[in-house]
């Protein structure tokens, strides 16, 4: 049998990554972008916003996140996208909302696509409790992109060789799909 997993070693200079970010707590999605982009970069990621290799996209807030990361997974332009955001708990049953919908959302976006799509947003009870999630004791924007870079790797080697092969041989029947290509 074979084993199957992401690795670190590959040359990623024709890798494409989109960053969706809520821009709603932007005092810790800020930060978890800076994570974000420093994991990438160490690993050899262009991470200007005038190169070719990131696309960072802002929306208003998490609930919007899903959304937009399907529509630019569909295009398959990009190997892995990254979801960025910061849902904090208040007084109402808003953050149960919204928290699920997110969750949801981008979890179907990766399954409907084949794209990887990275759940980057954090849910937590309170603003302390992101800020230590963004960078007072750790920064998982550095974990979000980590996971991107690994995911983008395994995906590349799971999709047929031969790109003429239609991709629903690899859904039908991946241990064939592999083996052929």
């Amino acid at each position: 049998m074979t084993v199957f997993e992401g690795n670190f070693t590959e040359d990623i200079s024709s890798w494409r990554f989109a960053i969706v970010i809520g821009r709603f707590n932007d005092l810790v999605t800020d930060k978890l972008l800076s994570g974000c982009q420093d994991c990438l970069k160490r690993h050899g990621v262009d991470v200007n916003p005038d190169g070719t290799q990131v696309d960072y996209i802002w929306v208003p807030g998490s609930f919007e996140v899903p959304m937009v990361a399907r529509q630019v997974a569909l295009s398959h332009r990009y190997d892995a996208v990254i979801c960025l955001g910061a849902i904090i708990r208040g007084q109402t049953p808003h953050f149960d909302y919204v928290a699920a919908e997110a969750a949801k959302g981008i979890a179907a976006a990766a399954f409907q696509t084949g794209v990887p799509v990275v759940f980057g947003i954090l849910t937590t009870d309170t603003l302390q409790q992101a800020l230590e999630r963004a960078g007072i004791k750790s920064n998982l924007g550095w974990n979000y992109g980590l996971s991107a870079l690994e995911m983008a790797s395994l995906m590349r080697q799971l999709r047929p060789r031969d790109e003429n092969k239609p991709l629903e041989l690899l859904e039908n029947n991946p241990q064939q799909a592999l083996i052929e290509g």
